[in-house]
């Protein structure tokens, strides 16, 4: 089981800063999650993940469940043993696949925002719409394997059974995701089924694992802060998470913390389910979020593309806020990706160097960049830790 404390609470805003404690170990809150999807942050070791200074990894329950196979995790002793990390861990529960795979992939969007995809939604999605890739029952959701093509269902009892064996730290209720754009009427029917989802995930936990109850409800007031009190009323949850779609604006995902975060237990954690732009980790902060996961510096490193600090604070000199290594000019230029950065890779390697690593498309500018950028996220969390300790935030 975990334990959690409140350390302090600003004065400023909703910001707290707490330790989070493991069977494997504390994190100090709040901290960023990167999300280590099949069991590895792509293009490193997990000892080299821990030296970015992560204290907390989040896998896929869906994708390991597909491969390799929540069996072969547990016979390797669980997901710490089998991906060699000794730090704390999670598994989500599945329920974002209810979005990625079916509205998301019919759609081509991502769940925070309709106005980010022009034309790809021309009306709303309303109660009875189905997506046209899994089809969403009272008892789960059906899939298509994209590796075989076969049919598997996953369900409140099936999640919670492939999380326990994969053996992470904490576990998530399985849910709907839903997709931006949906009617009141889709969300509040919805967020009723995925009450339920959240009693049987309750009911069929048998481990000493902690559970996390989600809180949907996308930008209706109304109902995201029903489903915070529907889940804080349930007995037995160790934490909760906040999902779904969290808003078309910064202003809308503030409004949507200033819901919900008051409804819950104040002695229990909170995490934010995928957001974590550079530029939101403050708001998410102040917010009174504990943990967030997101996939940001690790996408856009396998992509060429580093952060770095800007005038306004955050780690490293006067840049424009990120560098884009596919470009041809970097290959003339003999500065260290932030020049202000601690990491290992700013101290060892060179702009021009990573950047023919980039455009030559070889493995290890990648692992480079993917380095830094966890290194960045975690020095950036940490600056803002300390201002909350000292009452700036």
């Amino acid at each position: 089981m975990i334990e959690f404390s409140v350390l302090k609470k600003s004065k400023k805003s909703a910001a707290r800063l707490g330790v989070l404690k493991t069977p494997h170990g504390e994190v100090m809150t709040p901290a960023i999650v990167p999300v280590a999807t099949l069991a590895t942050i792509k293009a490193l070791r997990s000892d080299e993940v821990l030296r970015t200074g992560t204290q907390l990894l989040i896998s896929n329950t869906y994708h390991l469940h597909l491969q390799p196979g929540e069996k072969i995790v547990k016979a390797a002793g669980g997901i710490n043993k089998f991906m060699g990390w000794p730090r704390p861990t999670m598994t989500d529960s599945g329920g974002f696949q209810v979005f990625s795979l079916g509205f998301g992939r019919d759609l081509g969007i991502g769940k925070h925002s309709v106005k980010s995809y022009p034309g790809k939604l021309e009306k709303a999605i309303d109660r009875g719409h189905q997506p046209n890739h899994v089809k969403i029952t009272e008892d789960g959701v059906r899939f298509r394997s994209p590796l075989t093509g076969e049919e598997m269902f996953l369900g409140p009892e099936e999640s919670i059974a492939i999380q326990q064996q994969l053996g992470a730290d904490i576990m998530f209720a399985f849910d709907e995701c839903p997709p931006p754009g949906v009617t009141h009427d889709y969300m509040k029917h919805s967020l009723a089924r995925t009450h339920r989802w959240a009693k049987r995930s309750l009911a069929a936990r048998t481990s000493r694992q902690a559970l996390y109850g989600i809180v949907q409800g996308a930008g209706f007031e109304d109902l995201r802060k029903e489903g915070a009190r529907a889940i804080a009323r349930m007995d037995g949850f160790d934490g909760y998470g906040i999902g779904g779609d969290l808003g078309e604006s910064k202003i809308a995902s503030r409004k949507i913390l200033q819901w919900v975060n008051p409804l819950l237990d104040q002695k229990k954690p909170r995490h934010l389910l995928g957001m974590g732009h550079v530029e939101d980790i403050e708001l998410i902060m102040k917010g009174g979020v504990d943990t967030f996961d997101c996939t940001v510096p690790t996408h856009y490193a396998r992509r060429g593309i580093a952060f770095v600090g800007k005038k306004s604070g955050m780690p490293g000199g006067a840049h424009d806020g990120r560098v884009d290594f596919t470009k041809s000019s970097l290959l003339k230029d003999k500065d260290p990706i932030d020049p202000s950065c601690e990491c290992l890779v700013c101290q060892n390697y060179r702009r021009n160097y990573i950047a023919h690593l980039v455009r030559a498309n070889e493995i290890a500018g990648g692992a480079l960049l993917t380095f830094h950028n966890l290194f960045f996220f975690n020095a950036y969390v940490d600056k803002l830790r300390q201002k909350i300790a000292k009452g700036a935030l």
